[in-house]
């Protein structure tokens, strides 16, 4: 079969799970657009305009498999800027004029431009842009609209707009505030819950659901009108024939001013990084280990932007949270963008008289948390366990950004990092005597393995050569990167060698950093900057309660205890649990003197950015002395019912209808599967508790729950896995 016909096959069957998927992601981005949007003082609509035009433009040009595109978290504070600036309809015209250039920084495959930015200056925008949103729209969540002149004004404002709460004699502005502050709490303990029903329907749309909801029981069942004052409630959505026929025209007559242009290079530069740092993360997240063509996905975004600025949308970008959201729903290709679209068009069409319902407050507590989660102290704590000057760095950027603008803020930080740089190496020529000289040295060794060796420095400035080779190098080869004779490599260089690891790990290769024995870091985080120094710094860890009581547990069941943490955990990306997750380590190893069964803590995330989630659990592996088949089974419930219709089919045992009903069974092979599930298996599994057990071969996976074992859970987890393991190794294996 030619690979053209295996693509077209592999599309068709993959399109209910990429439809399922793309409406999931909808939900989600129906009230985020209105929202981001309002806070931009844009029409509400504009967001769902911007949505609907870069998911079919990016969908069918872009060079990504898994994105999700529309409008942006850190856009609102230059599009708000430039609103208020520019007006209207000549910001139109500098979107427009944003997406020619970053349309033609893809022509001219500047995507590594992005390489050429500190992390922590980066973290520290994007910091800045959380606070300008938190700021702005909180005060509307809590039923107080204000005008201020900056946003430091608005952040200053927040105790009094607190305060003002508790004396609030309009019953109007108090049903405002409170549903504001439900909403809130909705999105901040929506994480917490994890039930598979409940998730079903995202954080946003059961914000929407629930003020519809409201609004009919006051109409229907009180015969009172809604309580919420009307100043505080969803306006201007117009109908779909009124999208068409109102299409606004851009005003290009203020092209000639600084404050246009310099709007334009705002949006350009926060639309590009905003962009290409999603693509990359989502990228890390793709089960197929693809990657994105970024050019190619700036050029489309550059068009969508394009169209969007003269239908009256916004700047189109990658979405990391939206992203996520389609990767952990079955996502697999750009279909998934389409159809998410799609489905927007068909809400707008058939539900806009519907979200004239939504109070204003619920949709500003969306954008509420997605500030704060931008700037939140885990950033901050973060900057701090990585390294003091990374702190320095990160503050910097975001008062300039907050006090002066956003283009300030950024020089500000490559600015303050270069002098840091200069101050902890206590020389300048370092960097500058060397700067245009090749530091990277590569080839390949008669083993196979690719040797990369890096001279003089390596820091944000330069790390786009060593970026370079190491993307030519196969990620399922072997690779040795070499510090040794490199004075200087610093935090964001650091960071991105980590995701070069992951990737290879995840392609079957082996990605090696050594050299660093004789550098120094001020913390013991991986991603400190590392430099040549006398002694390096050591660090001491107390074991915890429940780590004296699992070494007691170990010892009851003559298992070895280790409760360091082990970095080593490639292989479990064999399992189709984790091929959308990124494990951070695990710990708290229990191993046999065989070492065939292995229990563990493990620490790992759903999502990226903003999305992330992380998730701490329980988990046991066994090595089996046979190869049986490759097979997932897990508790059958309602959603997996569901899951058929997107194209997930349920594997049933002829014979044993209770057992096919009861679990959930999926592999690869179905009739190899069938043959392998005899009675006594299928008996051991019917008479005790559930568990997720998944099949690699020789080698099986089981836990119970997506958190963390107690001491008695962890003690029936041992003791149900070695009566499995039994159970396993009488069932009869076809060869």
């Amino acid at each position: 079969m030619s690979p053209k016909k295996n693509r077209t096959q592999n599309f068709i069957k993959t399109l209910p799970r990429n439809i399922f998927s793309g409406f999931v992601v909808s939900l989600i981005a129906l009230p985020l657009g209105l929202g981001l949007a309002m806070a931009s003082e844009a029409p509400p609509i504009a967001g769902i305009i911007t949505a609907v035009i870069g998911g079919v433009l990016v969908s069918i040009l872009g060079g990504s498999h898994i994105t999700i595109t529309g409008p942006g978290n850190g856009l609102v504070g230059v599009l708000l800027i430039a609103i208020t600036a520019l007006g209207l309809e000549s910001t139109y015209a500098a979107i427009i004029c944003s997406g020619i250039i970053l349309m033609t920084l893809g022509f001219l495959r500047m995507g590594k431009l992005a390489d050429f930015f500190p992390s922590s200056a980066i973290q520290g925008m994007l910091a800045a842009i959380g606070l300008i949103i938190l700021g702005k729209q909180f005060h509307i969540m809590l039923g107080n609209k204000i005008n201020r002149d900056s946003s430091v004004d608005y952040l200053l404002e927040i105790p009094n707009t607190i305060i003002n709460v508790f004396s609030y004699k309009d019953k109007g502005l108090l049903f405002a505030a409170a549903f504001g502050i439900l909403s809130l709490c909705i999105m901040m303990f929506y994480d917490k819950l994890r039930n598979k029903y409940f998730q079903l329907v995202p954080a946003p749309m059961w914000i929407v659901i629930i003020s519809i909801g409201f609004s009919y029981y006051y109409e229907l069942f009180l015969n009172q009108p809604n309580p919420i004052s009307p100043a505080y409630m969803l306006t201007g959505i117009p109908a779909l024939f009124e999208i068409v026929s109102e299409i606004p025209t851009p005003d290009f007559t203020k092209i000639g001013s600084f404050t246009f242009w310099m709007s334009v290079v705002s949006l350009t530069l926060i639309a590009s990084i905003e962009s290409l740092l999603s693509i990359k993360a989502v990228d890390k997240l793709d089960p197929l280990k693809r990657r994105s063509n970024i050019n190619r996905d700036l050029k489309a975004l550059g068009l969508a932007t394009i169209g969007s600025g003269f239908l009256g949308g916004l700047n189109v970008v990658t979405v990391i949270a939206r992203s996520s959201v389609n990767v952990n729903n079955g996502g697999s290709n750009r279909s998934a963008n389409f159809a998410h679209a799609l489905f927007l068009v068909i809400f707008i069409g058939l539900f806009s008289t519907q979200l004239t319902r939504i109070p204003l407050p619920a949709l500003m507590a969306i954008l509420v948390y997605t500030g704060y989660k931008l700037a939140s102290p885990q950033v901050v704590r973060n900057m701090f366990t990585i390294g003091k000057e990374q702190v320095i760095i990160f503050f910097t950027t975001l008062l300039t950004t907050l006090f002066v603008d956003l283009i300030s803020g950024i020089l500000a930080g490559i600015l303050i990092t270069l002098v840091i740089h200069i101050i902890l190496n206590k020389s300048a020529g370092l960097f500058f005597r060397n700067i245009f000289k090749p530091n990277v040295l590569v080839y390949q060794e008669k083993e196979g393995n690719y040797y990369v060796s890096i001279k003089h420095f390596c820091s944000f400035i330069n790390f786009f050569k060593l970026k370079q080779q190491l993307e030519a190098i196969p990620e399922n080869q072997d690779v040795i990167v070499d510090f040794s004779k490199c004075h200087f490599v610093d935090h964001t260089v650091m960071e991105n060698l980590h995701n070069f690891q992951e990737a290879f790990s995840k392609k079957g290769g082996h990605f090696e950093i050594v050299g660093l024995d004789m550098h120094g870091a001020d913390t013991e985080h991986p991603f400190a900057l590392r430099k040549i120094i006398p002694v390096p710094t050591v660090f001491t860890k107390s074991q915890t309660k429940r780590q004296l009581l699992l070494e007691e547990v170990a010892s009851n069941y003559d298992l070895e205890y280790h409760p360091d943490k082990n970095n080593d955990v490639e292989d479990l990306y064999r399992f189709l649990y984790f091929e959308t997750k990124h494990i951070q380590h695990s710990y708290n190893e229990f191993k046999d003197l065989k070492n065939k069964l292995h229990l563990f803590d493990i620490i790992y995330s759903e999502g990226e950015f903003i999305a992330k989630e992380t998730i701490r659990s329980t988990m046991i592996t066994i090595d089996l002395p046979i190869s049986i088949p490759t097979f997932t089974i897990d508790k059958e419930g309602f959603l997996e019912k569901f899951y058929a219709i997107a194209g997930w089919k349920d594997i049933n045992i002829v014979g044993h209808s209770d057992f096919s009903n009861r679990f959930y069974l999926i592999g690869e092979n179905d009739d190899e599967i069938r043959d392998f599930f005899s009675v006594d298996l299928i008996h051991f599994l019917e008479s005790n508790p559930y568990y997720h057990i998944e099949s690699r071969g020789n080698q099986i996976l089981i836990f119970s729950k997506e958190r963390l074992a107690t001491i008695k859970e962890i003690k029936a987890l041992l003791d149900y896995s070695k009566r499995l393991e039994k159970v396993l190794l009488r069932t009869p294996v076809l060869v």
